[in-house]
């Protein structure tokens, strides 16, 4: 064993273990990541780019790590997601270190704060309940996060809302359906999907209103309303909104590629052509598929 106790030498001396235990090997690599994250933030050697970073400057490479591993899940590539995944788990763990830094918190307190979670919110796992179904198992998760706004609400003397705790930086998407189910539980909801389409019939009409007024940001109003009506039709159908636009974004992508070679095939350009003559290589993409 080194008697160097240098964060470095520590992340290099766990890379030099027999990972042939798995549960051993798995402990010992994210004690080799929480040293190589001190070695950075070392201020004697440590990067300086590491060193000049806080909450706020990462928070950005943190959400782009996010969507990364999303986007590896979505095109299916294993040895993407991997890498991805390590990358999010590096984000995390540098938020804990700048915050064991600070005297708040470390990535001990992470973990343990989260698997307390998790064994809180399923007592039909780790408790003595029982739950008869997916669907029971949901609404006791949902009770257990209720009950938990209520404690957070009381501890900090504000007044609680079943719209408490969901985050204003999530996807705008995300957060309209996250809003939508809230005000549901809460029994603010239309009857059915085909009555949300209704709706979006008429926030539709109202844009169309303001698209003939010229009014900037009457429009970003209208369309604002509209968009979130949609994502409510996706919530009362069980769709992500995000996830069905993330898919759509890709056809869409897979079709104009598919388009543009084959303007390059006839050897046309494609900012010459005319719209019809687009339209007609967008129908071959689509027939292609």
């Amino acid at each position: 064993m080194t008697t160097d106790p240098s964060p470095a030498a520590e992340a290099a001396e766990i890379a030099a273990a027999d990972p042939s235990d798995a549960a051993a090997d798995a402990a010992a690599q994210i004690r080799r990541l929480l040293a190589v994250m001190a070695a950075l933030r070392n201020p004697d050697g440590g990067c300086p780019w590491d060193l000049e970073q806080d909450f706020a400057s990462i928070a950005p490479y943190t959400i782009e790590e996010a969507y990364e591993v999303a986007d590896a899940i979505g095109r299916n590539d294993m040895a993407d997601l991997q890498d991805e995944l390590g990358d999010l788990l590096f984000q995390a763990v540098f938020h804990a270190r700048m915050a064991e830094e600070a005297g708040a918190f470390d990535f001990a307190d992470v973990a343990r704060s989260i698997a307390d979670k998790m064994e809180r919110r399923h007592p039909h796992v780790f408790g003595g309940e029982r739950v008869a179904s997916t669907e029971a198992q949901s609404a006791a998760w949902e009770e257990h996060k209720a009950r938990e706004r209520v404690s957070k609400s009381e501890q900090s003397l504000e007044i609680s809302s079943v719209l408490d705790d969901i985050p204003a930086a999530l996807p705008a998407l995300l957060r309209a359906h996250k809003l939508g189910r809230r005000m549901a539980r809460a029994g603010f909801d239309w009857p059915d999907a085909l009555a949300i389409a209704g709706k979006v019939e008429e926030e539709l009409d109202e844009l169309r209103a303001e698209i003939r007024g010229g009014d900037a940001g009457r429009m970003a109003g209208e369309l604002g309303d509209l968009l979130f009506t949609v994502a409510q039709i996706g919530r009362r159908l069980g769709i992500d909104p995000e996830e069905a636009l993330r898919r759509a974004n890709r056809k869409v992508e897979r079709r104009f590629r598919a388009v543009e070679d084959g303007i390059r095939r006839d050897g046309g350009d494609i900012a010459a052509l005319p719209m019809e003559d687009l339209e007609r290589y967008w129908r071959a993409a689509k027939a292609a598929e």
